[in-house]
């Protein structure tokens, strides 16, 4: 049986070796291996789902803190619904002249010609992103990283306990983690405060899945591929 931390960290980490991997092969940077073009590119991105999908369901099994059952109390789940819809409009429309980390390269499967590649790795994009990446960034970012702050036992810490140090470093963290630094800030500041209103983990996942899932369906409509 694997560690508390193993179970909540390792689809996490998965995840960003997969981003540095993505990064290496777009700058040539793998020994012995050409740079590739970046419509090859878009084919990574549904290995790296299923990958974490499947350290998730393992170890998910080890995460008792994360109860769909939450979802039933009805009050709380519409006010996870709201901040997911707020979370994206402030998103789209923040300013990005400043907080970014560069240009994002973005994610635009109509650099495929195929229309049935095309169709499966917009399938895999919105599955990873609306549910794939919120489970597995819930579970680093407010279940282990948000209580481990407080306390290195982190599993004796309650789910949405509150300290203006384990907020802060979260919510900046969480921001870093993302191209658009800012907006991503506000982001960890928004599902922070989900936690600590709902004390619940299956709450900040509909949260952000909701917040990725509209993403998601803005940036097919309009082609804002940065925003992906």
């Amino acid at each position: 049986m694997s560690s508390p931390v193993f179970a909540r960290c390792a689809p996490f980490v998965a995840y960003m070796l997969f981003l540095a991997l993505e990064q290496a092969l777009r700058s040539g940077g793998v020994q012995g291996v050409l740079p590739l073009s970046p419509s090859a590119l878009l084919y990574l991105y549904p290995i790296k789902v299923v990958t974490v999908a499947l350290l998730l369901v393992v170890c998910m099994r080890q995460c008792d803190e994360l109860r769909w059952r939450d979802l039933k109390n009805l009050p709380v789940t519409a006010v996870s619904i709201v901040t997911g819809i707020i979370v994206f409009i402030l998103w789209i429309n923040m300013d990005w002249t400043f907080g970014a980390t560069g240009a994002p390269q973005g994610y635009d499967p109509y650099q495929v010609q195929d229309a049935g590649s095309r169709s499966a790795l917009i399938a895999f994009r919105i599955v990873g992103a609306s549910v794939v990446v919120p489970l597995m960034e819930e579970l680093f970012w407010r279940s282990f990283l948000l209580r481990y702050v407080i306390k290195n036992e982190f599993t004796t810490v309650a789910v949405g306990t509150f300290t203006w140090g384990s907020f802060a470093a979260v919510a900046l963290l969480f921001g870093m983690e993302h191209n658009y630094i800012i907006a991503g800030v506000m982001a960890g500041v928004a599902y922070n405060l989900l936690a600590v209103y709902s004390r619940s983990i299956a709450h900040c996942v509909l949260s952000h899945g909701v917040t990725n899932l509209i993403l998601g369906i803005y940036v097919l409509t309009t082609g804002k591929w940065q925003f992906w």
